[in-house]
């Protein structure tokens, strides 16, 4: 035990306060009936006002009190350090330390630690803060998409920075897409016109410049845009943070505080700043992403083969497969230009552009540009395939092709065709009782000689008859039981033989259908056939050319 300082009726000179008043730390004296009777000069200064002389029991803060209670109801501690408590006293934290006197009085020693669980605080904020940086990382990385990074963004702002939270989207001409959400609501979503004037600071932000100061914003002053739909508490505080974007904002962040919260403090308003950073570039990268999908969609849409059907009375089918599954265009293409009238010639054209993927597609795009550019010249095939033969000569490009090129006409029950290849593989004619023929049109291959020779030969279709055009992507598919074997001409004849009679959808689909089984998982190049088919049961409403289709594997659409 320590010894007593002196006892209940000591004056303040004669007691603690002449043993421990120089002590660093507030020192009271409490006895056993819980009334102080001895403080040094700290713990006068700590408990007591200005003017008063000595601390009484109601000037001691709860919490020492009920450690002290609950000391005398544990008895006397036999540890010097058993009993202790933790606590605050004018806005600043201590830990007291009891110690038991001969006499039974307890001599309470409180260290304060104010800087400890300031510093404990902030190290816990830091580590939530950097957490939920990551989990917002996270979350808006996960998606490429635009809309659903708005949402996220918002929900997480109005989750963990603020009441409230509205995104607002770069001007649409005279309107902004807005984002609302707020606490654990549902985020709502609005296209308004708005004026960045009315609020301050927006017009700056939407131009990517810093944030203006959050106590320059008037809470009051905000429109009724800028607040979320159902939010009807007193907005006390507002942040108006851009988020930036690469080389351009990707929009505004505004959080909203009711007034029954402290207002964001500088340490909020510049984690709001990292926040914004992070959702600005996950937002200008969805951005960027849609835009750079938008436009390979839409270049895309002029390299897809095109949907056939029926044109004058004639049935067309075509299939396309590229090499890769995950690609839609590669070197193998077809068209069918229908003439003006049913008199006149539909011109058809399949062909095949040395190389594979993106880099084959683009010259299969100037291909059938060209073949378009020269449709009122389709009729003399020999000067179409040398104009385009000069054109790809003069082109950048280093690749040849091979085509095939059909002329269709209806006259009465049959249907004729004149054929013409470039380098290409023979066109087959599927006849009415099952027999499979070969056209003996030859000719030389575009874009690497300065001279092209042809030789065009003229068939006709009876009804039930088909003219199948395919690249070499079918009989070089490569598979079977061991793998190492070509699907071979002699497969596809047979498989045709099969088909006789057959509409011209029909063949198509067998062909792509029998080349996939044969291939197996195996690599493979692009694929392509298309089928001139003489319907059989008499003429039918002409159809024309419309649409696309996906090239993907997929039924008839493979």
């Amino acid at each position: 035990m320590i010894p007593s300082p002196g006892t209940s009726s000591s004056s303040p000179g004669g007691g603690v306060g002449a043993v421990w008043g120089g002590a660093p730390y507030p020192v009271i004296v409490i006895d056993r009936a819980g009334d102080v009777v001895e403080t040094n000069d700290a713990a006068r200064s700590l408990l007591l006002d200005r003017g008063a002389e000595e601390p009484t029991t109601g000037d001691l803060p709860r919490w020492l009190a009920e450690a002290h209670d609950r000391l005398k109801s544990a008895g006397t501690p036999s540890r010097a350090s058993a009993g202790a408590a933790a606590g605050a006293v004018a806005g600043r934290t201590f830990e007291a330390h009891p110690s038991p006197t001969e006499g039974g009085d307890v001599v309470w020693w409180l260290v304060e630690n104010t800087g400890l669980r300031l510093a404990e605080e902030a190290l816990h904020s830091e580590r939530e803060r950097a957490a939920l940086l990551a989990e917002v990382s996270g979350e808006l990385l996960s998606s490429l998409n635009v809309d659903r990074c708005t949402e996220v963004t918002a929900r997480m702002a109005a989750g963990h920075l603020a009441d409230a939270a509205v995104i607002v989207a770069p001007a649409q001409g005279r309107r902004h897409a807005l984002t609302y959400a707020q606490g654990e609501g549902d985020v709502t979503r609005a296209v308004l016109p708005v004026d960045a004037r009315t609020v301050p600071g927006l017009a700056e932000a939407l131009q990517g410049f810093p944030p203006v100061p959050t106590r320059w914003i008037d809470p009051e002053g905000l429109p009724e845009w800028a607040v979320p739909p159902g939010f009807d508490r007193t907005i006390g505080s507002v942040i108006v943070t851009p988020l930036p974007g690469h080389g351009m904002p990707a929009g505004v962040l505004i959080l909203l505080r009711s007034s029954t919260h402290r207002a964001f403090t500088e340490g909020e308003e510049l984690f709001a700043r990292l926040f914004a950073a992070r959702a600005g570039a996950a937002l200008s990268a969805a951005r960027l992403y849609a835009e750079q999908s938008s436009i390979t969609a839409t270049l895309l849409r002029e390299l897809l083969p095109p949907r056939l059907e029926r044109v004058h009375d004639v049935d067309y089918a075509g299939a396309y497969r590229a090499s890769q599954d995950h690609e839609r265009v590669g070197g193998d293409f077809y068209d069918v230009h229908p003439g003006a009238h049913a008199k006149d010639e539909t011109f058809v054209v399949l062909g095949d552009v040395a190389g594979k993927g993106l880099e084959a597609a683009v010259l299969t795009g100037k291909i059938r540009s060209v073949l378009h550019a020269l449709l009122p010249l389709s009729g003399d095939h020999r000067q179409v395939l040398g104009l385009l033969n000069g054109a790809l000569l003069n082109s950048h490009h280093t690749r040849f092709a091979t085509l095939v090129l059909a002329s269709v006409r209806r006259c009465s029950e049959q249907v004729r065709l004149r054929l013409t290849s470039a380098g290409h593989l023979p066109p087959l004619i599927i006849r009415e009782d099952g027999r499979v023929e070969e056209v003996a049109t030859s000719g030389t291959l575009v874009g690497a000689l300065p001279r092209i020779r042809t030789h065009s030969v003229d068939v006709t279709l009876a009804p039930g008859e088909t003219c199948l055009l395919y690249t070499d992507g079918i009989t070089e598919a490569r598979g079977g039981p061991l793998g190492d074997q070509l699907f071979g001409e002699a497969r596809l004849r047979e498989a045709l033989g099969e088909c006789a009679r057959m509409p011209a959808e029909a063949v198509v689909e067998r062909v792509q259908m029998l080349a996939a089984q044969w291939l197996g998982s195996d690599r493979h190049d692009d694929m392509a056939t298309l089928a001139i088919t003489n319907p059989v049961g008499g003429h039918g409403p002409a159809r024309v050319v419309d649409g696309y289709q996906d090239p993907r594997p997929r039924g008839r659409e493979s």
